[in-house]
């Protein structure tokens, strides 16, 4: 097994930014926004609309704080043993021997998203993607988030056919409580999901609040917001 820390070769601030939604790029004449914004959307859309529309800014929360520390430990960890690599090298050497990879950059611009995948497991057999969580709960916004890193790898692969498998892990661990094959049913879901946040993005919609109100008492938001469920 070889660590291979792939160099990302895209820069972000070189592609022309979206009229009216923050970190939204336009690639090939098509917004593209990051894939972690369908985790948030799943928790609840208007908090994207208020943060990367309305530009409300506020202090992040204990657990973002948390989670962004967890994140870069583990890579500067992984960084101590892994050679730099390009995604063709790397992706062509995973065909004989297992590669892994950490923080690698992923892009779609066919389905406008982009991210980066915490960890890539690369073997002669299948690709397992996988995303770092505090908890153990899947839940379907989480799911939708490692989908969707998996739809913009398998659009990178090519002609390669090897099976694909999403993942969900404990951060910090290596207890994976949650799989599945992305399969052509899966695909499809995610790039419904996919499509509908980008009615958003282009104001062929409204954006839609959560009606939960234990989300809507935890949300960094709450103050600003005028569509609260409390």
């Amino acid at each position: 097994m070889a660590n291979k820390l792939i160099v990302n070769e895209y820069n972000i601030s070189d592609f022309e930014p979206h009229e009216n939604y923050k970190l939204v790029r336009i690639i090939d004449e098509k917004a593209n926004f990051p894939i972690s914004w369908l985790n948030t959307q799943g928790y609840c859309e208007y908090s994207l609309y208020l943060e990367y529309f309305q530009g409300v800014k506020t202090m992040p929360t204990k657990e973002m704080t948390i989670g962004t520390e967890e994140h870069a430990h583990l890579e500067a960890k992984f960084k101590e043993t892994a050679q730099e690599s390009s995604f063709e090298d790397a992706f062509e050497l995973s065909k004989e021997e297992e590669i892994v990879s950490r923080e690698m950059f992923v892009i779609d611009a066919e389905d406008g998203i982009r991210g980066f995948i915490d960890e890539i497991r690369m073997t002669p057999d299948r690709i397992v993607i996988i995303d770092d969580k505090p908890g153990t709960t899947a839940f379907p916004s989480t799911i939708n988030q490692v989908r969707a890193y998996c739809l913009a790898f398998k659009n990178m692969m090519g002609d390669d056919n090897r099976q694909i498998i999403a993942a969900l892990r404990q951060r910090g661990t290596d207890n994976i409580f949650w799989h599945e094959e992305f399969n052509e049913k899966n695909e499809e879901n995610i790039r419904y999901t996919i499509n509908f946040l980008h009615r958003l993005i282009d104001d062929k919609r409204d954006p839609i609040p959560t009606k939960n109100p234990n989300k809507c008492r935890k949300c960094r938001f709450q103050s600003y917001c005028e569509e609260k469920a409390i």
